[in-house]
């Protein structure tokens, strides 16, 4: 079992920058695959970024966002700059053993946390 907090969203202007935190708890956390997915109201959930011992991310957030993970802290990041107003959603961290880009491959999702970019 792995329980995931999310942290570190908040309200900012086109251009700026802003780094999630996900702390996790539960056993074993280096052998998960944690992934980032972000809701905006009225569409579907999507897949942001993945880190295994290589990253993945969708093109919309390519040369954008960087996806790390400290083992030693339980934790992964997500830093996000030059950030759109498209980029405005509920950003969730989520765990899985196999860890694809879709939301089934994942079982432990946290709550989310909110980023709106607006002027």
């Amino acid at each position: 079992q792995v329980q995931l907090v999310e942290s570190g969203g908040g309200l900012v202007q086109p251009g700026d920058s802003l780094r999630l935190s996900c702390a996790a708890s539960g056993r074993s956390f280096s052998t998960y695959v944690m992934a980032w997915f972000r809701q905006a109201p009225g569409q579907e959930r999507e897949f942001v970024a993945r880190i295994r011992s290589y990253t993945t991310y969708a093109d919309s957030v390519k040369g954008r966002f960087t996806i790390s993970r400290d083992n030693a802290k339980n934790t992964v990041y997500l830093q996000m700059n030059s950030l759109k107003p498209e980029d405005t959603a509920n950003y969730y961290c989520a765990a899985g053993g196999f860890g694809g880009t879709k939301m089934e491959d994942y079982a432990y999702w946290g709550q989310g946390t909110q980023v709106t970019v607006s002027s």
